[in-house]
């Protein structure tokens, strides 16, 4: 039987990933992602980069991983949307970015739409 435990330096660079996609670091997350992390990565919550990247506001390190391949319309475990979480969180620039990439305002549960609509923020998605 062999030892499955995953790389401790892969997952040191996961976390480090994680982290710049948090705090906006678009230069060196899109260094990572050139040298071979996966675009779509995840979190232990099924968060990928892009979700939060988008979730915490920062439109350059979202603008990166889309021309990079990432999944807008790619759920994290609970069923939430990076758009959904855009909208949640009130960040326009990076709702309209995510709409020109081809995010699906009717992914997830609940949905962008269904969230603009429980913030009173319907206008945003037209």
């Amino acid at each position: 039987m062999t030892d499955a435990s995953p790389d401790p330096a892969l997952v040191e660079i996961g976390h480090a990933c994680a982290d710049f996609a948090r705090t906006g670091d678009a230069d060196r997350l899109a260094a990572y992602v050139d040298r071979g992390v996966p675009v779509d990565l995840t979190d232990a919550s099924g968060n990928t980069l892009l979700m939060l990247a988008a979730y915490h506001g920062h439109a350059s390190a979202v603008k990166a991983l889309i021309e990079r391949g990432a999944d807008v319309n790619r759920l994290n475990d609970r069923g939430q949307s990076p758009l959904a979480g855009a909208v949640f969180k009130g960040e326009d620039t990076i709702v309209w970015v995510l709409l020109e990439a081809g995010a699906d305002v009717d992914a997830g549960s609940p949905s962008a739409a269904q969230t603009a609509e429980l913030f009173g923020q319907g206008d945003l998605l037209r």
